[in-house]
């Protein structure tokens, strides 16, 4: 006769948030004080938890704190669990606002455009548009800080629904005086030896470093950076150059660099990301105000190329 599960009650979120936070910190006290409880009230909760599972999900042993084969299991559903709460309570909390949305949108991306005319068309509506951090976009959204959020990819797509409104060439920026600053174009044979700083997100590193090369070799490492100013600081310095959307520096590029067509590589993506499953209408009507007023804002920008600058190869 086969083995029948047994029937599981209920299972209370704050024992579960309490359980990924002990899995993240792999120590108690750590993880105590993440939470800002006692380490000893944080043990009642873990072992009320594994009481409802009917399993030991943490080895405790003087060295620290190991997942069991069962924590092991568990852990990537419980962060699915608890980002699936989250995103019901905003999902609740915007539905029971009054007429609101709030546009998000990632460096050197346009949005006036789409964000008036949503105005015009809906004149009892606020609609707020807030600059976001280039990594934040999708935490934005789950955490109900945006409504929508105009980004690039790479972006990690889990729960939400996310809408490509075109393409942009990507090109490469040098310091003035560097021997690839005066060329029509270069490729990535022309940049094998050119360290590029380096992100704190693998998704980004990948993609903008290119890293792996195509014939396996990895990209030379340039310094870490958190943001763009940083990173155009270390290219004007002579410490690296790098790889970056066309449309992201032509009407602000500092002095000290310059760009250069990049040929032979795959464009970038400007896409519209939205919490999957949103119905609202304004989410909806954005959108399709974002697929007819966004893309030709960009493509005007990259083809008006200010003094200095080379235009992009198509």
């Amino acid at each position: 006769m086969p083995d029948v599960p047994p029937k599981f009650p209920d299972l209370d979120l704050r024992l579960v948030r309490c359980f990924t936070v002990v899995a993240e910190h792999r120590h108690f006290g750590r993880a105590a004080d993440a939470l800002h409880t006692t380490q000893p009230s944080l043990s009642r909760q873990i072992r009320r938890l594994e009481r409802q599972m009917g399993a030991c999900l943490l080895d405790r042993s003087p060295r620290g704190t190991e997942l069991t084969e069962a924590g092991d299991a568990f852990l990537p559903l419980a962060r699915t669990l608890l980002e699936s709460a989250t995103r019901a309570m905003s999902h609740a909390w915007a539905a029971a606002q009054p007429k609101r949305i709030t546009i998000g949108y990632t460096t050197n991306l346009i949005v006036t455009p789409a964000v008036v005319e949503l105005r015009r068309r809906n004149p009892d509506t606020e609609v707020r548009a807030v600059h976001l951090p280039w990594n934040q976009p999708r935490e934005a959204l789950l955490d109900g800080r945006a409504d929508v959020v105009v980004t690039r990819l790479p972006l990690r797509t889990e729960g939400l629904q996310v809408t490509v409104l075109h393409e942009e060439s990507r090109i490469l920026v040098v310091p003035l005086g560097h021997p690839l600053a005066d060329r029509d174009f270069v490729t990535l044979d022309d940049i094998a030896d050119e360290p590029m700083p380096r992100l704190p997100d693998p998704g980004w590193n990948a993609f903008w470093r290119i890293d792996p090369r195509p014939g396996g070799r990895p990209a030379p490492d340039g310094p870490l950076v958190e943001d763009v100013e940083d990173k155009i600081e270390h290219i004007a310095a002579g410490q690296a150059v790098a790889i970056v959307p066309a449309g992201e520096y032509l009407n602000r590029l500092r002095p000290g660099v310059t760009t250069v067509p990049l040929k032979g590589v795959t464009p970038s993506h400007v896409v519209l990301a939205t919490r999957a499953g949103d119905h609202n209408q304004l989410v909806r009507a954005f959108r399709e105000l974002a697929g007819h007023y966004l893309a030709p804002v960009t493509r005007a920008l990259t083809e008006r190329v200010p003094h200095g600058l080379k235009r992009t190869a198509e």
